[in-house]
């Protein structure tokens, strides 16, 4: 393989990389902020019965013009963690969400690319990027689960070097025609992968450091998916700017590549009730003057999507999300970008 494809196969893509395609798109623009809705709902307290009702929701969300809806991976439920995640394996919920919804961005936050072999990775990723017209916007991540790496026979301590190589392997899997693949992850030739992505191209979206140093970030990530620091005080987003203003800094071409972060929001009734930080910062409580506030300044400190979890919230999620969508979204509207691609599967 010459040096100028293997750079290709390996590199994050510029912004002008996904002008067709309707996910990344619809969630990104330099200078912009857009929102986004982390699934589930409701947090999994010991019954599947907390997410009834959801699909219709999520329904709503797409009819309300959210940007994108976000699905986590979490193989394993483990109390010492206290957080079952996702519940459904998140490429079966996205498939099955892409046939439910119709222009919404379907994402991962993040797919545990240390944990599987990427030629099943890019099966899934690739099914449902055909089956929802172009819509998938892959978050990517190396894990941080101690207990789910034996469990898959592998040693937690080598999920970084695992991760780095999946995500090239990965990448060879979209080019077109036969390939020649020789990767510690594994190695053919002379066979071609399908289906290929909708649009040609899957965003993947590195999210925290993945065991990788920040310049391997900046040269290999489609986009960057952080903590967002502290969300009570103006200072926690003053130091987020800075962690981004780092990275791009590194960034190979100067080009453009959108950051994302996210907050678990118990949001109030009582529109002026001031950002308090609960269970040790992980959960905001704020009225919806302290939400527009610190997505203003998450928008001044370079972020371009925000990804709301509104499990931990006392209101009815209906009830949420109509808040949100008639308050909130107007002053952060979804990306026109291109239409979702037409298919009749």
């Amino acid at each position: 393989m010459d040096t100028t494809q293997s750079r290709l196969d390996t590199a994050g893509a510029s912004y002008f990389a996904f002008s067709a395609h309707p996910g990344y798109r619809r969630m990104f623009a330099p200078g912009r902020l857009t929102l986004g809705i982390f699934l589930p709902l409701r947090f999994f307290e010991g019954s599947m019965a907390v997410l009834a009702g959801q699909t219709e929701l999520v329904k709503q969300i797409d009819r309300q013009e959210f940007a994108a809806v976000w699905v986590r991976d979490v193989p394993l439920f483990s109390p010492s963690f206290g957080d079952a995640g996702q519940v459904f394996d998140p490429f079966t919920y996205l498939a099955f969400l892409a046939g439910h919804t119709k222009k919404i961005a379907l994402a991962t936050g993040s797919a545990i690319f240390a944990l599987r072999h990427p030629i099943d990775l890019a099966k899934a990723s690739n099914t449902i990027d055909q089956l929802s017209g172009g819509r998938l916007v892959l978050g990517v991540a190396s894990g941080d689960r101690p207990v789910e790496f034996p469990a898959y026979g592998l040693e937690h301590d080598e999920r970084g070097a695992r991760f780095a190589a999946a995500v090239a392997y990965f990448r060879q899997l979209m080019r077109p025609g036969p390939l020649e693949i020789d990767s510690p992850l594994g190695r053919f030739n002379r066979a071609e992968f399908l289906p290929k992505p909708a649009a040609g191209v899957i965003p993947v979206i590195v999210t925290g450091s993945s065991g990788q140093p920040l310049s391997w970030i900046a040269e290999h990530a489609d986009g960057w998916l952080t903590y967002p620091d502290a969300t009570h005080t103006p200072q926690g987003p003053q130091r987020l700017a800075e962690k981004i203003r780092a990275w791009r800094a590194l960034i190979p071409d100067g080009g453009f590549r959108p950051h994302m972060t996210n907050e678990w929001l118990d949001l109030t009734d009582d529109p002026d009730h001031p950002r308090t930080p609960l269970h040790n910062g992980f959960v905001l409580r704020t009225g919806r003057k302290g939400l527009i506030a610190l997505l203003e300044e998450w928008q001044a400190a370079g972020v371009n999507h925000a990804a709301l979890g509104i499990q931990f919230s006392q209101r009815p999620p209906a009830e949420v999300l109509q808040e949100l969508a008639e308050e909130v979204l107007p002053l952060f509207p979804s990306h026109p970008g291109p239409p979702t691609l037409p298919a009749s599967w």
